[in-house]
């Protein structure tokens, strides 16, 4: 497994509609793969023909969750604006880096709030709120205001950590789907189908790449790739696991934001038995995916997610099983050389 890669891309910074870090990295790998092209909002796309009997359109967001500076006080602290779904309990007291058009800021991430043995017992009972947090630059109020703009991106300084057979990192979500698309199309062999593979943008924020990148193909089928919830830590019943690191890759049967075609969750699953490829079936709640802003398109369009289990989402340790990755690999390629004999029609 190309770990350096992995590395790269999970360690990179890019929110929602700021992802041209990640262009540049995918763009490297892919070229000589692939014909590869950028749209208006910024999806990359790579194409890998067949013989022309189906497109099959795979999806992986680039973007991470972050924040955008909104308001930079008379002292210099600044003031966020979300991108993307944060728990205010996971923001405590974090390095950030603020992207600036000159370059990267370094940061700490702060709770606006009285030091803790300074707190009443009702203080100390009240919820954080996400508006409650500052950056603090450690720079004058005149040197903040001189460099920092209204707008620029603000990100967690996350730092890629291997731990046994886990691999750790901010930005997991998405950019381990990202590699596990880079490297499939690496090892796919002979296929017949059209492959449509686009690194999309601004999921985070409502799945806007990638419905435009769908709009545009108009493909067949759509392979979402994305993280899943693996809640298989200390607090959380087995009912509410979702999916647990080492089993495998997850095939999605649904989540919030879509059904996944029966046919097509039936499709990867006897491809995973016929393999021997470690797999768990999942389903989510909450959440969704590319697929789901996909799968309404142009009258319906047959719609799936495959999913890699991740620890701790949506923080700064977002942490996946290296086993389960290279799953999630193989199962990819190979239903790219079978694809073509896919029939999802009722």
């Amino acid at each position: 497994m190309n770990i350096d890669l992995l590395k790269e891309l999970t360690e990179a910074h890019g929110t929602s509609g700021y992802e041209d870090a990640l262009r540049v990295i995918v763009r490297r790998e892919l070229e000589g793969i692939c014909d590869v092209s950028t749209d208006l909002m910024g999806n990359l796309f790579c194409v890998k023909k067949g013989n022309g009997c189906k497109k099959v359109m795979l999806a992986a967001h680039m973007d991470e969750i972050g924040f955008v500076v909104k308001y930079i006080d008379s002292d210099g602290f600044i003031r966020l604006n979300p991108l993307g779904g944060w728990d205010p309990r996971q923001m405590n007291s974090q390095r950030v880096r603020v992207q600036t058009k000159d370059g990267s800021l370094p940061g700490v991430l702060m709770y606006g709030t009285k030091p803790a043995h300074l707190l009443s017992d009702a203080e100390k009972a009240q919820g954080q709120k996400l508006d409650d947090f500052f950056v603090d630059l450690g720079l004058s109020a005149e040197d903040v205001k001189k460099q920092v703009r209204l707008g620029d991106q603000v990100t967690m300084e996350g730092r890629f950590m291997q731990m046994g057979n886990h691999l750790s990192c901010k930005a997991m979500d998405d950019r381990v789907a990202v590699f596990v698309m880079i490297e499939a199309l690496k090892q796919v062999g002979k296929h017949q189908v059209d492959i449509y593979a686009v690194a999309t943008v601004q999921e985070e924020i409502g799945l806007r790449g990638a419905t435009a990148a769908g709009s545009a193909i108009a493909p067949d089928v759509v392979v979402a790739l994305d993280i899943t919830l693996a809640n298989d830590i200390p607090g959380v019943p087995p009912a509410d696991q979702i999916t647990q690191l080492g089993k495998g890759t997850a095939i999605k049967i649904m989540d919030s934001s879509l059904i996944c075609h029966p046919k097509l969750v039936e499709h990867f699953r006897s491809i995973a038995e016929a393999k021997e490829i470690p797999h768990q079936m999942e389903i989510l709640s909450r959440g969704g995916t590319d697929a789901g802003g996909i799968q309404r398109l142009h009258g319906g369009i047959p719609s799936f997610t495959l999913s890699i289990p991740a620890r701790y989402v949506h923080t700064v340790n977002e942490t996946v099983d290296a086993g389960d990755v290279q799953a999630s690999i193989d199962l990819l390629a190979r239903y790219l050389e079978d694809a073509h004999n896919g029939d999802y029609s009722y």
